[in-house]
Order: C-alpha cells, then sequence, then structure tokens
C-alpha cells in the first residue's frame, strides 16, 4: 500500500513513525504547509500532485478542521483512492457528504481515530450491529475536561489554574473552547450515534453544555455529598423511532465506574440487544494512541475491510422532551423558570424537580447571556 499523509503535526508525525520501517505501507507523500526538509521529496506543499499518482492508494487525513480536508477527501475518492481520517469536525459536519461520495465510488473508508482515539470504539460498534440493535451509545468521550475534573475533584484546585495545566501539559488547546464548551464531545457523540442508529443528526438535534462556569465550590460540594461530575454525552433510541441526545456535566454516585475515570482518559459505553452494556477504557487523545488507530484502519483496508462502519444514513427525529431529571444549579439572576423549577437548596446551588434535557438547555442558553458563570449538572439515574 502507497498513502499520502495530510498533516505533519502531533498525530501526523505519529502516524509517519509508525510506519517509516514497514514494508506493507509505505508514505510516499507528506502534505503540509511548508517543506519539510527531513522528509526530502516525500514532503510536498500540493495536494494535485497527490491526486494525479497513480500509484497512490490511500489517502490519510490528520490536518483536522473542515476545509480544505473536505476538498482533498472528495476528490480523492472521486480518484479511486482509499481514505483513512482521524477528522471529527469533518465527519460531524459533512457527514452525508463524505459517507455517500465513499458509498458512490466504492472506495474504502475508515475513521477510527475520530472518536475515543485509540480505543477501537466504531470497529465495535459495526461489529454489534451485525447481531441486534444498538439502543444506546453513551460515555465520557473527551480527555481535556476529564482530566480538568478530575484534578479539581482530588486536588480542590480552581479551575483557571487547572485549565493552564492542561496546556501547559498538551491535553488542552492554546483556544480549548471546542473541548471545555462540549463542541468536542457533540462531535464524537453525533459520529457514534450516526454509526450505531444508522441516521445522520445535525447539531441542532444535540444540545451541549460545558463546564467552562464551573468552581471549585462547586466540586467541594459534590464530593461532600459524595458525587464526582463529568462531562457527559447521551444518545438513544426512544419511542416513534426518534432518538434522546444531549451533552451535558452529569453527577455520578462516586462508587461508578464513570465517577473512577482518571486523569484524560475516555470511558465510552454501547448498550445492545444482546450483548448488553458494554464500556471500553483508555485514552481518547494523544499522539500515539490516535496514530495506533490510524494505522489501525490503513491495515484494515490491507486485510480488504473496507467499506464505513454503516452503510445506511437516514434522518431521524429528536425528541430531548421524553424524559426527565433532576439538575444541580448555580445562578445568579432569578428567572421565571428557576422560580418555579426549585426543589431545594443545595451547597451554592439548587436542586431542580424533574424537568427535561431540551427545557433545562433552553432555559441555560437564554440564562448564559445575562448570567456567563452560570453552571448546571444532571443526576444520572
Amino acid at each position: 500500500m502507497n498513502i499520502a499523509l495530510l498533516g505533519y503535526g502531533t498525530v501526523g508525525g505519529g502516524v509517519y513513525e509508525l510506519l517509516k520501517d514497514r514494508q506493507d505501507i509505505t508514505v510516499k507523500y507528506v502534505l503540509d504547509k511548508a517543506p519539510i526538509p527531513e522528509l526530502g521529496e516525500r514532503s510536498v506543499t500540493d495536494f494535485s500532485v497527490i491526486l494525479q499518482d497513480g500509484e497512490v492508494d490511500t489517502v490519510v487525513e490528520v490536518m483536522g478542521g473542515s476545509e480544505p480536508a473536505l476538498q482533498y477527501l472528495t476528490g480523492a475518492m472521486h480518484a479511486g483512492k482509499n481514505i483513512v481520517t482521524a477528522n471529527k469536525q469533518l465527519l460531524a459536519e459533512h457527514y452525508d457528504t463524505v459517507t455517500s461520495v465513499a458509498k458512490e465510488t466504492g472506495v474504502g473508508f475508515r475513521s477510527s481515530a475520530a472518536v475515543g482515539g485509540g480505543i477501537p470504539w466504531l470497529p465495535n460498534l459495526q461489529r454489534q450491529k451485525r447481531l441486534g440493535q444498538i439502543a444506546e451509545v453513551c460515555g465520557i468521550m473527551n480527555g481535556t475536561t476529564n482530566y480538568i475534573l478530575d484534578v479539581m475533584h482530588k486536588k480542590g484546585y480552581d479551575y483557571d489554574s487547572v485549565l493552564q495545566d492542561a496546556q501547559r501539559l498538551g491535553y488542552a488547546e492554546a483556544d480549548p473552547t471546542a473541548d471545555i464548551e462540549g463542541l468536542d464531545v457533540r462531535r464524537k457523540l453525533m459520529i457514534s450515534a450516526n454509526v450505531a442508529f444508522d441516521t445522520s443528526l445535525t447539531e441542532q438535534q444535540v444540545p451541549v453544555a460545558g463546564i467552562a462556569g464551573i468552581t471549585r465550590e462547586d466540586i467541594a460540594g459534590f464530593n461532600e455529598q459524595g458525587y464526582v461530575c463529568k462531562l457527559y454525552a447521551t444518545a438513544r433510541r426512544v419511542k416513534d423511532g426518534a432518538v434522546m441526545a444531549v451533552v451535558e456535566p452529569t453527577l455520578f454516585k462516586a462508587e461508578t465506574l464513570e465517577a473512577a475515570v482518571p486523569a484524560n482518559f475516555n470511558l465510552i459505553t454501547s448498550v445492545s440487544e444482546y450483548a448488553g452494556r458494554q464500556s471500553f477504557f483508555g485514552e481518547g487523545a494523544g499522539r500515539w494512541p490516535t496514530a495506533f488507530a490510524v494505522v489501525q484502519d490503513l491495515l484494515d483496508l490491507c486485510e480488504k475491510k473496507q467499506g464505513f462502519y454503516t452503510q445506511i444514513s437516514q434522518p431521524m427525529p429528536s425528541n430531548n422532551l421524553c424524559e426527565e431529571r433532576r439538575y444541580y444549579v448555580r445562578y445568579l439572576v432569578d428567572t421565571w423558570f428557576m422560580d418555579g423549577c426549585v426543589e431545594k437548596r443545595w451547597g451554592n446551588g439548587v436542586i431542580t424537580r424533574p424537568v427535561t434535557p431540551a427545557q433545562m438547555h433552553s432555559w441555560y442558553l437564554e440564562a448564559r447571556r445575562n448570567d456567563p458563570e452560570i453552571f448546571f449538572a444532571a443526576f444520572n439515574g
């Protein structure tokens, strides 16, 4: 197999290192914005060189972002080249486009690294679907936020100092917005649900709240009551062929499996018809876990395991009004919704009576405009 590697950053460099001594997979080109002197003739800055080379049968994209990645990948597929990508933003925003082009052209298309880093999550969803229906996908899907919350719970540090520590360690980007606001988790949940349920969700169907407003006082209160806060994603089949999907901070009792997930690790779970509840634990990001998943995809292509994880993509209605949860909420500005919703005081905040995720997220978006420090977390179970 001759491949072209698009991107030579943290993950791209890892992929190159894992492949450089292999005999079955050859890196013929590495595309980056500027020439890479140590790679010699392999280094290119013009994608057309790759597109026009008939010896390149597979394109590996680890650049990130929607463009020019979308243009490159669709162009490569139309040229008959297989695709491996780690790009969750591209998949979430242009899922129908890239999967339909892959189906139309008949090329191989794998993206295991897009969800769960080194965890073999998407391939296992594909395996589970061969025998029975998947009812739910859920879990802790972002290592950055899990690291921040874990350190705050264990050491009592404030949010800003732990975020800076995460940036210093390379767990968080210089601009951490996608992680701390839950956007990264929403993308991963959308891709997971699309594969699990043979659907194509939009961002508007998945309300999201992140952890930016959390304080060490909130954490101290949770610890005192025997709870641990995690940023948690859930997508579940509900009645009438709809899906309930949401990303939000969630409180788990300290003795649960989710509460024990440490540092930058992920715990992703599926619930299927015959296998029941299965959880996959591991590092969800980082150079080597992600590069490992990319190379595993390449080996799958070498073994002719070429199809995407599902061949079906149908719209699915959302229903985030179908169940109710209690929430911990800390807020400063009184609103009509909370006036009629409070069940009791709890630490620095309140606990609500049962309300739907749709109601809570709708109120949160409105209230946050006047109260940017607002924070809420759902009670699990």
